[in-house]
């Protein structure tokens, strides 16, 4: 029969992101590199109007017509990040940026109690 074609939700990645970012209040994304992990947050986001914050770090470049590649613009306008959002898109070697990313920003200060 066609029951092996139809999700399982239990098991099913996208079904599980899509329950999380639907109910939560607001969401962000930091998204190191492109490909399937860009298409599967940006898509999860797509069902609740779009995320409220967005870093994507990755080396694609619009040219090339990849997913990593395309801007945070093109995400805006299908709805994946919400157009009261000031995203940012870094042109870097990921494994290089978001060490230094987060030693000047969320571990700036120091451990938290």
């Amino acid at each position: 029969g066609d029951e092996g074609c139809l999700p399982k939700p239990p098991q099913d990645q996208d079904f599980r992101l899509i329950c999380v970012w639907t109910q939560a209040k607001h969401t962000g994304a930091i998204i190191i590199g492109g490909a399937l992990v860009k298409h599967h947050i940006m898509n999860a986001n797509l069902m609740r109007n779009g995320c409220d914050h967005a870093i994507l770090i990755n080396t694609g470049q619009e040219f090339d017509g990849s997913d990593s590649g395309a801007r945070p613009d093109e995400a805006i306008s299908w709805g994946k990040i919400k157009h009261t959002c000031k995203p940012v898109k870094v042109y870097a070697e990921a494994s290089i940026i978001f060490p230094l990313l987060v030693a000047q920003t969320f571990a700036k200060d120091g451990p938290r109690a």
